[in-house]
């Protein structure tokens, strides 16, 4: 390739030099002709003869007549001539030299990307010669016939001008209106899911749901295919200076609230908003506002707010693993970079006291206090959503350092969390409200072990944190006196992350969520609790509560994604395959007939994926 353009260059120079020598010469060969041949308006006068009495001229022929011109000199004609042929031929040529240079750029471009830079140089150097013997030629035919349309300069090849305008756009969905630039992303996704017990939840696995194996739902298996984890998701960056910058984001999928005959007929899965924000970052300052993955979820990088920065695994179970600690909910969050390695964070979120259908209240007053159901919006328990008298936003703060370590990749943040319950007590007298603080804390990582092998581990402990578990426990339970009491929770996630190749990504993940029971004896006549005659149990987890009250549930999982197909141009073609093991294990196995130990399930998924470029 090296020969070809330095071949290229070569000939170019020889061509304008060839050119500029010839321009020359006619110029001399004009200017000596002009010297030595007497100007048509002197000749007359010193040639003339005395006029006859008639007005005829009787003097010497060897005069010229004022009104002809003088006659061309037959051998400037010749040399003038040839050189205009020679001109035209070589710029014909070096015309032909450039196409032969744009058609093995494409080639090159095509095998070998890394060579573009030296053939764009080659022909950067070529045009300015081109267009100087164009110039030049263009300046001697004008003069030699006036007539004439002489050919144009050399334009760039067309696949440069494309390669140029291709590496200005991010993607090849990428659009700008005015100063603010969209770039548009997704996917399309379908998979089918198996799992050898009824959980009956849809696409997203109910982890707290997996029935026993001696109820009719825990004897049955169910299969289904779904496109609702497709999604769709828009990002607006607007440069308001050189160090402000205003990004807008917006992301969807197809999971939100079913009609009761969605799967009979028409499938029309709703669109459902996963996040949806507004961050402006002022040099070290960074300002969000909206609905935005909880500043309690693992980052993979810094504290950034996008959503392929942040840690939620690669399953494609839109609940992701039991033991992470994630919620997507409205905030306003405020980050500082005093350095690039390290970033500091503290955000204000949407609170939601939370006590599942597990949990048991000394009266029926504290029911709607607490958002006891909320996950399956189509019962009427899903009305308690906004009839939550929380106290204030719960809050956040989280500190991410991200540097080496044994010269790879190393991330590192621990985050704590703090908030509030209140209930009002309608079991003493006079009646009062009773209100307790909460918190919680988180360390988690990520390392690079190998090269495209990354360790990941992440850990939650709480008093009154279950909801940041996937709630899968609850935050609070109600003693027997009225007041509010917190429940222990904690939780976490190990595993490993491989892209073994460009085209294979294997990963795997063991993760556990664990809830401390919680409870107390309320005088009933007639009822027994944990041994007390005349007492009945009220809380979380007590011996003889339902074996929906869940002590721990554990999963492990396997993934295989290869990638079938990838353009830059036109996005990747994926196939997703997930295996998981689930075990939940319930506080109490008193029940009639007696409840298993443990409950388990075998969860399968394979679809296809299409990601937009």
């Amino acid at each position: 390739m090296r020969r070809i353009i330095f071949c290229v260059i070569g000939l170019s120079l020889f061509a304008g030099s060839s050119a500029w020598a010839a321009a020359e010469d006619d110029d001399k060969n004009v200017r000596s002709s002009e010297k030595s041949s007497p100007s048509a308006d002197k000749k007359p006068k010193e040639t003339a003869k005395p006029l006859t009495d008639a007005g005829t001229n009787t003097g010497s022929n060897l005069g010229t007549n004022p009104g002809k011109p003088v006659a061309a000199n037959p051998e400037v004609a010749s040399e003038l001539k040839e050189l205009r042929q020679l001109v035209q031929e070589q710029a014909e040529r070096l015309r032909g030299l450039q196409q032969r240079l744009a058609e093995v750029e494409g080639e090159v471009a095509a095998s070998k990307p890394d060579s573009t830079s030296a053939s764009a140089s080659a022909t950067d150097a070529l045009q300015p010669a081109t267009l100087a013997e164009s110039a030049a030629s263009g300046e001697l035919l004008a003069g030699a016939q006036p007539g004439v349309t002489q050919p144009a300069a050399a334009q760039p090849a067309a696949p440069q001008r494309e390669e140029k305008e291709r590496e200005k756009k991010p993607s090849p969905l990428y659009f700008e209106i005015g100063r603010a630039h969209f770039t548009p992303g997704g996917f399309v996704d379908a998979t089918s899911f198996t799992r050898t017990t009824n959980i009956g939840s849809g696409i997203a696995t109910s982890f707290q749901s997996v029935p026993f194996n001696n109820t009719p739902a825990g004897r049955l298996s169910e299969f289904h295919f779904s496109a609702q984890y497709s999604r769709v998701s828009l990002k607006v960056d607007a440069p308001v200076s050189d160090s402000t910058l205003l990004t807008g984001y917006v992301e969807a999928d197809f999971l939100g609230f079913q009609p009761a005959n969605a799967n009979i007929t028409s499938n029309s899965d709703p669109l459902r908003l996963r996040v949806y924000w507004a961050n402006i970052k002022h040099d070290k300052w960074e300002v969000l506002g909206g609905q935005e993955w909880s500043l309690m979820t693992p980052n993979r990088v810094g504290l950034s707010p996008y959503t392929g920065d942040v840690f939620y695994t690669y399953n494609e179970d839109p609940n992701f693993q039991v033991g992470l600690i994630w919620a997507r909910q409205a905030q306003f969050r405020v980050v500082y970079h005093p350095t690039n390695k390290f970033a500091v964070g503290v955000s204000a979120e949407n609170p939601q006291q939370f006590a599942p259908a597990s949990v048991v209240f000394p009266s029926p007053t504290f029911l709607t206090q607490f958002d006891n159901g909320s996950s399956a919006t189509n019962t009427p328990s899903g009305s308690t959503n906004t009839a939550v008298p929380n106290l204030h936003p719960d809050i956040i703060v989280k500190v991410a350092y991200d540097s080496e370590l044994m010269r790879r990749p190393f991330h590192v943040e621990v985050a704590g969390l703090i908030r509030s319950f209140r209930v009002f007590n309608t079991l003493v007298t006079p009646n009062r409200t009773s209100t307790i603080t909460g918190g919680g804390g988180s360390i988690n990582f990520n390392l690079q072990l190998i090269k495209n092998l990354t360790l990941i581990g992440n850990s939650f402990y709480s008093d009154g944190g279950g909801r940041y578990l996937g709630g899968l426990g609850p935050d609070a339970i109600v003693k027997a006196n009225g007041t509010l009491s917190a429940v222990h929770s904690g939780g976490g996630i190990g595993g490993l992350e491989w892209q073994a190749s460009r085209r294979y990504m294997f990963d795997a993940y063991y993760g556990a969520a664990y809830f401390k029971r919680n409870f107390g004896a309320l005088p009933t006549a007639g009822s027994t609790c944990n041994g007390l005659v005349g007492f009945s149990c009220v809380g979380f987890g007590f011996p003889g509560s339902a074996n929906t009250t869940s002590r721990a549930i554990q999963e492990a999982t396997f993934d295989v994604i290869p990638t079938l197909w990838s353009s830059e141009e036109y996005g990747k073609f994926q196939v997703i395959t997930q295996y998981s093991y689930l075990v939940r294990s319930p506080w109490s196995t008193q029940t009639t007939p007696p409840t298993p130990k443990n409950a388990h399930t075998s969860i399968v998924y394979a679809g296809i994926r299409y990601i937009l470029p």
